[in-house]
């Protein structure tokens, strides 16, 4: 990622879709204790970390970032609460033991089976994983909602998810689309700072700011194709 792409993206809530609905649901699904311990896996600027503190009042998030920023920016919202610890590193080494790790839109930079396989030994007894993982929701997915993922990443549908989480010793709880209100949540702020960028953008950033408008108009044409499914998966 370029320093173009951070400048874009420094200052937004959010890094990718999401929304306090789908930790609500989690947590009632999974049935979170309130003293929970939960791994939030990627947490980018800490979005959910609000809704996941809610979700466990007596309970203590760790949220971990390979890009430090985003830890920064965390720690100055958070303040001082005793609830969260933050640090910089690799989410594929967490220490647990966690009741909930919480991955939205991080895990397929490890893979699904990956991901799920070096997070086992964080879970306490009767804990789960929630994650959200790029799906086709077309049975014949057009080029452009293939091509919205780009090349590196690769998607399938609810059925190919389930059997990667089965691969990795886990059985799928539940799952659910995330609905356009995710995604409007990261969107809608993007727009703006593209909008307030642009007038004063070089050439290099112009180009990403291209890149991100260019994003959110293919996905708002193929969002009845492609999207996240949120996933909730326990050990096996």
């Amino acid at each position: 990622m370029t320093d173009e792409f951070f400048t874009l993206h420094q200052g937004l809530d959010r890094e990718g879709p999401g929304e306090p609905a789908g930790v609500e649901w989690a947590a009632e699904t999974l049935d979170l204790s309130h003293d929970a311990r939960i791994c939030d896996a990627g947490c980018g600027p800490g979005a959910d970390i609000p809704s996941l503190l809610e979700a466990a009042p007596e309970g203590h998030v760790t949220a971990v970032d390979s890009h430090k920023p985003f830890i920064d920016e965390l720690l100055e919202r958070a303040g001082d609460d005793p609830r969260l610890t933050a640090y910089a590193g690799d989410m594929a080494k967490v220490k647990g033991p966690f009741d909930l790790i919480w991955c939205m839109g991080a895990l397929y930079f490890l893979g699904i089976e990956r991901g799920l396989r070096s997070w086992r030994p964080a879970l306490a007894n009767g804990g789960g994983v929630a994650f959200s993982e790029p799906c086709f929701f077309a049975s014949a997915p057009s080029e452009a909602a293939r091509a919205f993922w780009g090349l590196d990443t690769p998607v399938t549908d609810a059925a190919g998810i389930a059997a990667q989480v089965e691969a990795a010793g886990y059985e799928t709880v539940a799952t659910r689309r995330l609905p356009d209100t995710a995604w409007d949540a990261y969107y809608i702020p993007m727009e703006s700072r593209i909008a307030e960028l642009r007038p004063t953008a070089g050439k290099a950033l112009k180009a990403v700011l291209e890149e991100g408008r260019a994003e959110i108009d293919t996905w708002r044409s193929v969002k009845g194709e492609t999207g996240y499914l949120l996933c909730l998966a326990r050990p096996a």
